[in-house]
């Protein structure tokens, strides 16, 4: 109980199951994740739901994906005796909540919120391999988001700067239901600002899965170093002692500066410049650094692997701490609303 009080607030932040986790997920939000847990009261899910909007018609992975994000959430840290770990579809209450919401919800609301118009436009010009038509569910995708955060009624959640506008639409239907009901059932959830590192694809794209530019968490050591041999440097270098320009290399330089110490990032950034360092050479001590920070992670990821009633049981520890939670915030909506409970 004592520890329970230090914590400064609950938070609830999601993760779309889209198959094994890269580099790009490592830095911006695992260990985030693994760092919020020692400071708040924290939900986890893995989104299968939010993976239905865009994806309703291939979902022969999404129970695999599933347990892959559980698992890589493990390997990077996350402690389930710490964060309650859990799945979407696994809570009714979100579900319950969810019809509640859109029933106050204004239509251009929903028409206006930044996210559903980037992923309408995702899904437009093509770039989902899926290509599905724009659903009902898909255009409920931000009450549904909202449902996710007031089932536990949170003080934050996490996002980067772009995404703060995405919190506003769960405030604004928030307060729209306390007005309309004559409560003041529902905090307004604020953005508690992480700095997400925008990591890019060994090609210099945005590193995904669909672009096959990622380098896995799970990946072997082997596979790493070939990915990252593949890593673009600096173009305009001919030849290993020509003199190097970091702020031109695209990516590599960015993987040292993401994954090395300070010292380190000024040590290669001098060798670079006076042609004292080969990009080859760079990239493979680079692989190796990576390797050294990602090996305890894979040890980890290869136990649960091999222990999948230990990940069975933490999903269904979890599910339980997250639908006891929910339901002492439903009794409280059910009850404001007027539903013959």
């Amino acid at each position: 109980m004592a520890e329970q009080q230090q914590k400064k607030g609950r938070i609830v932040t999601g993760m779309r199951p889209t198959g094994k986790l890269h580099l790009g997920h490592y830095l911006g939000v695992l260990k985030n994740m693994v760092k919020l847990q020692d400071e708040y009261e924290c939900f986890f899910f893995v989104a299968d739901w939010h993976a239905l909007t865009t994806k309703y018609n291939c979902t022969e992975n999404l129970i695999e994906d599933t347990k892959n994000v559980v698992l890589d959430w493990l390997a990077a840290g996350v402690d389930p005796d710490k964060a309650n770990i859990y799945v979407q579809s696994h809570l009714p209450q979100t579900a319950e909540l969810h019809i509640y919401l859109s029933m106050i919800t204004p239509q251009n609301w929903v028409e206006r919120d930044p996210t559903l118009k980037d992923l309408v436009k995702m899904i437009r010009n093509g770039e989902n391999d899926s290509k599905p038509d724009v659903s009902y569910g898909f255009l409920g995708y931000p009450v549904l988001m909202s449902a996710d955060i007031l089932s536990f009624n949170v003080d934050y959640v996490p996002v980067g700067i772009d995404q703060v506008a995405h919190i506003e639409i769960t405030r604004d239907i928030a307060r729209r239901f306390n007005n309309i009901y004559k409560t003041e059932l529902f905090k307004e959830a604020k953005p508690l600002l992480t700095n997400i590192p925008m990591l890019k694809g060994v090609d210099g794209q945005k590193m995904g899965k669909s672009f096959h530019n990622d380098i896995k968490i799970s990946d072997d050591e082997e596979t790493t170093q070939k990915k990252v041999m593949k890593a673009i440097t600096d173009r305009s270098r001919a030849r290993k002692d020509d003199p190097g320009h970091p702020d031109k290399c695209e990516v590599a330089f960015e993987y040292w500066k993401a994954f090395a110490s300070d010292e380190k990032i000024a040590q290669v950034q001098k060798e670079c410049i006076a042609g004292q360092r080969g990009c080859a050479d760079c990239k493979r001590e680079l692989a190796a650094l990576i390797n050294e920070e990602l090996r305890p992670i894979r040890e980890r990821r290869k136990y649960y692997e091999e222990h999948p009633a230990v990940v069975e049981e933490i999903i269904k520890k979890g599910d339980a701490k997250a639908q006891e939670a929910a339901e002492v915030v439903l009794k409280e909506i059910r009850k404001a609303v007027g539903m013959y409970h």
